[in-house]
């Protein structure tokens, strides 16, 4: 699909439906960087197909890592942390967490690597890593704190290392998976409160599978002997929690009933807790050992913390727009750094539709109001496109612009979203 296409959603009166998600973006890619640095081969079982994991395996190969990919895994042989700098600039689009992790990655290889993307990602901060891989004695230099930037590597002191956490826990998440091959033992210290808290569990849980041992006080200061090497293996994808979100929140807004057939509750994903909010405003949630099955109630809106599940906020403000009563989602300034500002691009698109939103230091309100059709700008962002093409199945006339972005995450998320829509 090219930028100019538009994808026309067709209301659904109720929705029944069974989705199996695909696999999660998040671990793949932290499976792939311990595969890459590991001893031995490392097999990825049903890893994830989207764009922004593409990316992060074509550049693993410019550092010289063998990776065979197939449809249902990927075969990794590691490097033993001996990494040698591409010799070509690394583009990597706008895959935030694949510019974050190899520029930690890139501190262990010798020579000067050059990692970029395109206009948005250039717009993504990232000094408060390239400030923390300073500290560890790794020179580095990018465009007033934003890409491209430039890592010389090969000199991981190690060592104290403070970090800020509340811009995005991807930079904790890019120096703890590189620090077992630093020079010395590794002490890190967040500043400030740390965003998304749950996907630095998912880290260290990538990282112990892959025979780390890591010493966490108080999820503020975390502590790596460099004396240990990750041991390649064979590690399964499990599903993605993310993805789940946008048929979960059909349901909700349908009054319909979907299953998500392959997602366990006890997963450490963060955005599984998506379900507990959509309780609160009324959803009926039953859990499986391996399936979540929730039925749509009367929505009421609610005062929730966001900080841990930023990325269901979209979705969030979708279902909120349909309920009774103002929801108020605090604790995400982290979302003006995303790809795109979605503060502002919730905010814009939603009062197109007709909904009040009210955008906060740290937050917003949404004051439902009679909703209408309108033409949904995408920015190129992902999450933007699937949340509001939920909310074409209750709104005629919404179309969503640039649809194929969804590929980042979700490369086959309309041939999905076409089992809720109803009928051409």
């Amino acid at each position: 699909m090219s930028k100019d296409s538009l994808r026309v959603i067709r209301p659904a009166k109720h929705v029944n439906v069974k989705i199996a998600v695909p696999p999660s973006k998040s671990y793949t890619n932290r499976a792939l960087i311990a595969g890459a640095l590991a001893e031995g081969t490392t097999t990825l079982l049903h890893p994830s197909q989207s764009e922004d994991s593409k990316y992060l395996i074509e550049a693993l190969k410019e550092f010289s890592i063998d990776i065979k990919s197939k449809k249902d895994r990927v075969q990794v042989q590691g490097s033993g942390g001996c990494l040698q700098a591409p010799a070509k600039e690394i583009f990597i689009g706008n895959a935030g967490t694949t510019m974050r992790f190899l520029s930690g990655l890139a501190s262990l290889a010798n020579g000067n690597t050059i990692l970029n993307g395109d206009e948005q990602m250039q717009r993504r901060p990232i000094n408060d890593l390239l400030e923390a891989l300073r500290m560890a004695g790794i020179k580095c230099s990018s465009n007033n704190g934003y890409p491209p930037v430039i890592i010389s590597g090969g000199n991981f002191a190690g060592g104290r290392i403070e970090v800020n956490g509340n811009i995005s826990s991807q930079f904790l998440s890019s120096l703890l998976l590189s620090a077992p091959y630093a020079k010395r033992p590794v002490s890190i210290h967040v500043k400030g409160r740390l965003t998304s808290l749950p996907y630095v569990d998912m880290t260290l849980h990538v990282m112990r599978s892959f025979g780390a041992e890591i010493e966490v006080i108080e999820m503020t200061t975390y502590t790596i002997n460099n004396k240990q090497k990750y041991i390649g293996h064979t590690f399964p994808i499990e599903a993605d929690a993310s993805s789940a979100t946008y048929f979960l929140a059909a349901a909700a807004i349908t009054g319909g009933r979907v299953v998500i057939t392959n997602l366990s509750p006890e997963s450490l994903q963060g955005d599984i807790k998506f379900v507990n909010v959509l309780s609160d405003m009324g959803c009926s949630v039953t859990k499986r050992e391996d399936s979540i099955e929730i039925h749509g109630g009367k929505l009421r809106g609610i005062e929730v913390d966001m900080n841990e599940m930023p990325d269901c906020v979209p979705t969030l403000a979708i279902v909120a727009a349909f309920a009774e009563g103002v929801t108020a989602i605090h604790n995400i300034p982290q979302l003006r750094y995303k790809e795109s500002n979605r503060l502002q691009a919730i905010a814009t698109e939603l009062s197109k539709l007709g909904t009040k939103v009210e955008i906060g230091d740290d937050g917003m309100a949404i004051r439902p109001q009679r909703l209408h059709g309108a033409t949904i700008e995408t920015y190129n962002d992902h999450r933007i496109a699937m949340s509001f093409a939920i909310a074409g199945l209750q709104v005629e006339g919404i179309s969503i612009k640039n649809p194929g972005c969804v590929a980042k995450s979700f490369p086959n998320f309309w041939e999905e979203f076409e089992k809720l829509e109803g009928k051409k």
